[in-house]
């Protein structure tokens, strides 16, 4: 039987290259239908809004949302599981959760006006990412209550594209499908996907003779330097997806296969505020803070002003009208203070990658010696000697590095190539072993 296909599939949405005004007017409309529709619906936000002396009545202009209340993840969690839902549970078809590993998890549900959106979005973030209909895509984020993978196959099909739902782990058989089904696109985080290229390189395989030609890599941050090693590995494109559960999961913004210059932010159905995180004011365009996100379209859990924690910058649009974020390489709330100086995780990393006879695979243990905190960076051999003199020189090199660039003192430990513990899903990159305080 021959695949029949709606027309237009791989044309862009009338939206993406819509005018700014024409995207601020569409923005203003779905945001007071937003704001009214949390208002009355979830008693929390309105309760916040009381208190703030705020009503929906009181937006006229996109500007004014300034004045309304932030949401934060402990709003959400105060209302586990379904009390921050906005519609009756009889419309709810389906209820995702957060990876989280501590506390209780962010709950989130959708009604099935939400999913088809969800699904819209995630196929206009694979098509952005050069993937077209009749491509097979292999999902490597995990499914269940993890949007990754569900958001990722049910894009993908929309788009008219075969799935392979492999979902995460099993590496020998990541490369088997890849051997076997020979898929063009390939949907993972960047960590995992740096752990199936090891296993490729173990069995011999190069994988630039493979059938892949794009990854569209999300769920956790990843660096420029990042990119260049997915792409030299595995002669592919190296494409950005962006999201979080809380807002819908994956497809709130994706880079273009043809600029890879930021994310453009899908602003037909989220508008975003970037903020210093500190003073809570609203930055103009161009400065770097924390990214603020509200739902425009969301029914059954829409949010208003959530604050993701993820640091940004928002930028014109290029590839398409939609403004763009740069590259996340780091949170608010994943910052490390050692003896007084910021640290990001994705600096030692921009680092250690610019070092040749280092492999990509990291980790950072985070102690306690008297009342200052100490860092060791724990990394691997790429290839060659495997010998104690060569390991030792390498991490004084980097220790210098470190010290030179970034500004603080750390202690680097180098081991054999595969060391350093692999990630079957989001990496995790800090250790943290002080003590409970």
């Amino acid at each position: 039987m021959t695949r029949t296909e709606p027309p237009g599939r791989d044309q862009l949405d009338p939206i993406e290259i819509a005018s700014r005004d024409e995207i601020a007017a569409l923005q203003l409309e779905r945001l007071k239908w937003s704001l009214r529709h949390t208002y009355d619906n979830v008693a929390h936000y309105r309760a916040r809004c009381d208190e703030n002396g705020v009503t929906p009545d009181d937006l006229a202009h996109l500007e004014d949302l300034t004045k309304f209340p932030f949401t934060h993840k402990d709003d959400l969690r105060a209302n586990y599981p379904f009390d921050w839902f906005a519609v009756p549970m009889e419309r709810v078809v389906r209820v995702h959760a957060s990876s989280g590993t501590t506390g209780k998890p962010t709950v989130v549900g959708y009604t099935q006006n939400d999913v088809d959106m969800w699904a819209g979005l995630m196929a206009r973030s694979i098509r952005a990412s050069g993937g077209r209909r009749h491509d097979k895509v292999q999902v490597v984020y995990g499914y269940g209550l993890f949007t990754g993978g569900l958001g990722a196959h049910y894009g993908a099909e929309r788009l008219g594209c075969t799935v392979i739902p492999m979902s995460g782990g099993q590496t020998q058989k990541q490369v088997q499908m890849i051997q076997d089904f020979k898929p063009d696109i390939i949907m993972v985080t960047p960590s995992y996907m740096l752990v199936i290229l090891d296993e490729m390189a173990r069995q011999g395989i190069d994988p630039r003779d493979t059938s892949l030609r794009i990854g569209i890599f999300g769920a956790e941050p990843w660096t420029q330097k990042m990119r260049e090693e997915l792409e030299a590995r595995a002669g592919i494109d190296a494409i950005d997806i962006y999201g979080l559960s809380e807002v819908i999961g994956p497809g709130v913004a994706n880079e273009c296969i043809e600029t890879k210059d930021g994310l453009h932010l899908w602003e037909d159905h989220f508008y975003p505020e970037i903020i210093d995180p500190v003073t809570n004011e609203v930055l103009p365009d161009g400065q770097m803070g924390e990214l603020v996100l509200t739902s425009l379209t969301k029914e059954a859990m829409p949010i208003i002003r959530y604050r993701t924690r993820d640091l940004t910058t928002l930028m014109p649009g290029t590839a398409r009208a939609m403004r763009r974020i740069a590259k996340i390489t780091g949170r608010s709330d994943d910052m490390l203070i050692i003896r007084g100086v910021n640290v990001f995780p994705s600096q030692i990393e921009e680092l250690m990658l610019k070092d040749d006879r280092l492999g990509p695979h990291y980790q950072l243990e985070l102690r306690r010696g008297g009342r200052l905190d100490h860092l060791t960076v724990l990394g691997e051999l790429r290839e060659g000697p495997d010998d104690e003199d060569r390991k030792v020189a390498i991490a004084r090199d980097l220790e210098h590095v470190i010290k030179s660039y970034i500004g603080i003192s750390t202690r680097v430990r180098i081991g054999s190539p595969g060391k350093v513990e692999r990630s079957l899903g989001k990496a995790k990159r800090v250790i943290d072993l002080r003590p409970a305080e």
